[in-house]
């Protein structure tokens, strides 16, 4: 949580992140009065009065953006953190976790864990290769 509080008071109001906040939204919401236009909604009005009004406060007042600006961009870091956790549960019981089922399942190890009391060292030496130019520029 405090993560979340410290970058929502480091959230930029330049004069310049202003306006290019402002042209951004504003161009959007214009961009879908045009549509519902387009597909005879009779919201687009709205819309276009409220992004026509962003553009031109963000090209005369930009200043005047500031808290829609910090209520915006807030909404978003707390999106943001929520919908990575989110993202990063989902490809981890999606993806690794079948993935894992089925190593166990066909009984793929790809680490030897097991301790051998009798050995002296785990190191593993490496085969004597003649080190050319290629293996070095290709090495993953």
């Amino acid at each position: 949580m405090n993560e979340i509080l410290s970058e929502i008071k480091n959230i930029k109001e330049t004069k310049k992140d202003l306006k290019k906040f402002g042209l951004s939204v504003g161009i959007v919401l214009f961009l879908i009065s045009v549509l519902l236009y387009w597909f005879e909604q009779s919201s687009y009005l709205i819309f276009g009065i409220i992004g026509l009004s962003l553009i031109i406060l963000a090209l005369v007042f930009p200043k005047i953006l500031k808290p829609l600006n910090k209520i915006w961009m807030s909404i978003a870091v707390i999106l943001g953190w929520f919908m990575s956790r989110v993202i990063l549960i989902i490809l981890f019981y999606i993806i690794l976790t079948p993935i894992g089922i089925i190593l166990k399942i066909f009984r793929k190890k790809f680490l030897n864990l097991k301790i051998d009391k009798s050995t002296d060292t785990y190191w593993e030496y490496r085969k004597n290769e003649k080190i050319s130019k290629s293996n070095l520029e290709n090495q993953f």
